[in-house]
């Protein structure tokens, strides 16, 4: 989960919509997505940890009412469709107010390769920077990846807003509507699903519509997309998997974003 939300501009119109392809060869927006939900679902109590920290740091830095702070409503959204329990997130949101606890954050950004070079970028919430760039430096390490400078495969990914849609939940003209109305930036159709994408100061918008509107998701997140892929190998795609749960297993990070176009092996399994 991403806390700090940038506001960006307006969006083109219905030609620009309708122009776009409907059916998208190549990389899904959702595969990081899901990914990291695999690895994330076999450990729910290290997930309630890093939402926690998540709510933390947006009430910390914009306040604790979610409807002047977009940060939170996000942090606060994210951790209710993960079923964190209400207490955990009450706790946290007074953590991050100063009512309770005194947990001081620092966001930092660690960028590399993993194997097959694929570009790995880590958003990281720590209280110990030193302990953090110890254990990303030895999972870099341990899985073959290479650790680079700041800066040398962030140019690749911007924030997008990004929702996966059952295909079979809603019919497409109509959600190309809905979206359209609600200033939404693409729609494509990757196999059973629509994949909407949107700018990071539509994104609570565009929720609110979709729910409005009785449509459910199976994903609702701000996430960084990649202008580039990067196709591997069956063998290395396994490598590269291994490589971000090992990542998502480590406590200070909050999300593995990669540019890797997985062969359909690895993602139909």
């Amino acid at each position: 989960m991403i806390v700090n939300i940038p506001l960006g501009g307006p969006l083109d119109g219905w030609p620009t919509l309708r122009s776009k392809p409907r059916h998208m060869a190549g990389h899904s927006h959702s595969a990081n997505i899901a990914i990291r939900k695999g690895a994330q679902d076999k450990k729910r109590g290290k997930l309630f940890g890093k939402l926690s920290r998540a709510i933390i740091v947006a009430a910390r830095n914009g306040g604790g009412d979610p409807t002047s702070n977009l940060a939170l409503r996000y942090a606060l959204d994210k951790a209710r469709k993960n079923s964190m329990p209400k207490e955990n997130i009450e706790r946290a949101v007074k953590k991050g107010t100063g009512e309770s606890g005194d947990e001081q954050y620092e966001e930092m950004v660690y960028e590399g390769y993993a194997p097959g070079g694929v570009a790995v970028l880590c958003d990281i919430l720590t209280e110990n920077r030193n302990r953090t760039a110890g254990e990303v430096r030895e999972v870099f390490k341990v899985h073959g990846g290479n650790l680079g400078s700041t800066g040398c495969v962030g140019y690749l990914f911007t924030r997008k807003g990004v929702f996966v849609v059952p295909a079979q939940n809603v019919e497409e003209d109509r959600l190309f509507e809905i979206v359209l109305e609600a200033g939404g930036d693409d729609v494509q159709k990757v196999g059973e699903s629509f994949e909407i994408t949107c700018e990071v100061s539509l994104f609570q918008q565009l929720n609110e519509v979709l729910e409005a509107a009785k449509i459910p998701t199976d994903v609702a997140e701000i996430q960084r997309i990649s202008s580039t892929t990067v196709e591997v190998d069956v063998e290395t795609g396994k490598l590269v998997m291994e490589f971000i749960e090992a990542l998502e297993d480590l406590d200070d990070i909050q999300t593995v974003t990669t540019n890797v176009n997985l062969p359909d092996e690895l993602t139909s399994a």
